[in-house]
């Protein structure tokens, strides 16, 4: 199971709110929903989020094998 949490977190320490993504760094509301559902995100959006936090994948994604 893929899981977004540690980018609520890093964005939490990093102190970037929702509203600098999209406006800033022109994150799409959808792109932002889709890590709030959980959903699927390419890569290239994982390397942009990574690029903007100044951060490394497992700052914004982990893997958790389903039981």
């Amino acid at each position: 199971m893929i899981s977004y949490e540690p980018l609520w977190n890093t964005l939490k320490e990093k102190q970037i709110s929702q509203y600098t993504l999209i406006n800033k760094y022109h994150i799409s509301t959808g792109t932002l929903d889709a890590f709030r559902k959980g959903s699927n995100v390419t890569l290239n959006t994982l390397h942009d989020l990574c690029m903007i936090l100044d951060c490394d994948i497992q700052d914004v994604v982990t893997f958790r094998p389903e039981k």
